[in-house]
């Protein structure tokens, strides 16, 4: 049918009266609620909680099933947990391993977003600093193989206290080298660090450093490292459960450094410690900083894994609103 300009004129008159009565908006726009955005946090789960460094290995891709059962979109791979030798060269056979682990991710739906290494540059010997860049370097590779977008580093430890329970019974805390100083290591940290950030930006992988055991043990250290490397390579890993005391404080000051975070739960007690962290609070910390990237947790309880990984992404999801 034709409408006369009349009775469109009409027509639009009537509707112009309705928009004013509701005040501009229509009462079918009004009764709708506003969608609240849906929050940027990935949860994922590291290897590690699987299996604490003792008894047989469980296998990457199973971790990848169990993830991709409880609806977790990341894994974490904890590199010494690979079906790797950790410091030789990466052959043609171990890059097919990677690849298969790759393929396994894709299929169950589940994404590797960091892989957690182990290095050490804190050492007077220069043959030991290059030994472990070269290492990094080849870590990087393993995660431009995957597809990983972020690798966690460490500073690496002084060594004086060989014992590692021994050492956390002292809550991380370890002599100096006899015949050095703080100031030459983190001279050689931030050297060997440096080294790494070439590889890094060629293949496309974020160097997170942890606040780990040595020079970022506490948040002055990771964070003078960190500023003296002024990359886009390199932000800070924030592990909410390895500052022992005052941890809230201690995490706040790292926030706005963090580009990656694995948060630590201990069902049953911890292996070497436990702490009772508040994760609304830290969750708090997290939004102040406005971060938005990858949460994976690190349960480190002795309870049985299947039960207290499954308890804890419950516990996060509820936390952080995902």
């Amino acid at each position: 049918m034709k409408l006369s300009r009349r009775d469109f004129l009409n027509t639009t008159g009537i509707l112009g009266a309705t928009a004013l009565a509701t005040g501009g908006v229509s009462t079918s726009v009004l009764a709708e609620a506003p969608k609240k955005p849906a929050p940027r946090i990935q949860l994922g789960v590291c290897t590690y909680s699987y299996w604490h460094l003792e008894g047989p290995k469980v296998p990457i891709a199973t971790v990848m099933d169990k993830a991709a059962a409880l609806g977790v979109a990341g894994v974490d791979i904890l590199h010494r947990q690979m079906e790797l030798p950790e410091r030789e060269p990466l052959t043609a056979e171990h890059r097919v391993y990677l690849r298969q682990l790759k393929r396994h991710g894709f299929h169950c739906g589940v994404a590797p977003v960091c892989l957690s290494t182990h290095q050490t540059f804190l050492n007077p010997d220069p043959a030991v600093v290059t030994a472990n860049v070269e290492h990094t370097e080849k870590c990087i590779e393993i995660c431009y193989e995957m597809g990983i977008p972020s690798m966690r580093i460490n500073t690496g430890r002084w060594g004086t206290t060989e014992d590692f329970d021994q050492l956390m019974k002292d809550r991380g805390i370890e002599p100096i080298l006899p015949g050095h100083t703080e100031e030459e290591g983190f001279k050689w940290v931030i050297d060997g660090i440096s080294r790494c950030l070439a590889k890094a930006e060629q293949c496309g992988v974020v160097l997170a450093l942890e606040n780990h055991w040595g020079l970022a043990r506490t948040p002055e250290g990771q964070l003078r490292i960190l500023n003296s490397i002024p990359s886009p390579w390199l932000g800070a890993l924030m592990d909410t459960g390895n500052f022992l005391e005052n941890p809230y404080d201690q995490l706040k000051l790292i926030a706005p450094k963090t580009v990656y975070v694995q948060a630590k739960t201990y069902p049953g007690g911890g292996v070497w410690y436990t702490l009772d962290l508040d994760y609304d609070r830290i969750a708090r910390i997290l939004a102040d900083a406005n971060y938005t990237g990858w949460i994976s947790l690190e349960m480190e309880g002795k309870e049985d894994a299947d039960k207290a990984v499954a308890q804890s992404i419950e516990m996060l999801r509820r936390k952080f609103g995902i």
